[in-house]
């Protein structure tokens, strides 16, 4: 056995909804990949390269558990989000290959500090510490591809105390799931374990402790979550 200095954390996953848990090595997350929403903040619609930020792997909340309100923000915000599971690495996958190395998809929720955000952008610094905080993506259950295929349209919504805030359809992502998938493997080798949130529609907002969201994509699943505080 190694020696190692204190013990190893526990491995993040999430479950699946065969029973099974999925190993989580690392979140990447596409950014305005909506156009309404890259209207809604300030940004173009137009089809620009994607980029991406990151989440720990750590930082996934399943199973509907609470999401304490994080610290040095008066204003966290929602966005409802297709993710991928990843079960098949590689570098330069060509789109038409894409799919092959997708296990399943979920419902998730990629929770904002959006005042850091803000901040960030404003003096052009990384964006970290506005995304990928403690409790910061939750997720419901991977629906393995095997059973559902692999979803190129469907309703995707996002309630806040049942009132609904996001409401719109995957098939308006601006960058498909192949696309996604074969253009991250451009930059990083993709390995099993990796989730991508493939970025959220118009409609974002905050919410504040003791409010639950409830978000669901059509032949997915769903999410949920309570924000409490710390």
């Amino acid at each position: 056995m190694p020696d190692f200095v204190f013990p190893p954390a526990p491995i993040a996953s999430v479950p699946v909804d065969d029973g099974r848990l999925f190993p989580v090595r690392r979140i990447f997350c596409v950014g305005r990949n909506y156009a309404a929403h890259a209207l809604e903040m300030g940004g173009s619609p137009d089809r620009e390269p994607p980029f991406f930020f990151t989440k720990p792997a750590d930082a996934v909340v399943t199973g509907g558990d609470d999401v304490p309100y994080p610290a040095a923000t008066t204003n966290l915000h929602h966005e409802m989000e297709l993710v991928i599971a990843i079960d098949s690495g590689g570098s330069d996958i060509a789109e038409t290959d894409a799919l092959t190395h997708v296990f399943g998809y979920a419902a998730g929720i990629d929770l904002t500090r959006r005042d850091l955000q803000d901040e960030a952008k404003a003096t052009r610094r990384p964006w970290d510490m506005s995304k990928g905080f403690d409790h910061s993506a939750p997720i419901g259950a991977i629906a393995p591809a095997a059973r559902i295929g692999h979803p190129a349209k469907g309703t995707i919504a996002l309630t806040v105390d049942g009132a609904p805030r996001q409401s719109s359809d995957i098939s308006l992502m601006i960058w498909s799931v192949p696309e996604i998938v074969a253009y991250l493997s451009r930059l990083v080798r993709l390995e099993p374990g990796d989730l991508i949130f493939t970025g959220t529609p118009e409609g974002v907002g905050a919410v504040t402790v003791g409010e639950t969201m409830q978000g669901s994509i059509e032949g997915v699943g769903t999410v949920a979550a309570r924000i409490v505080g710390r």
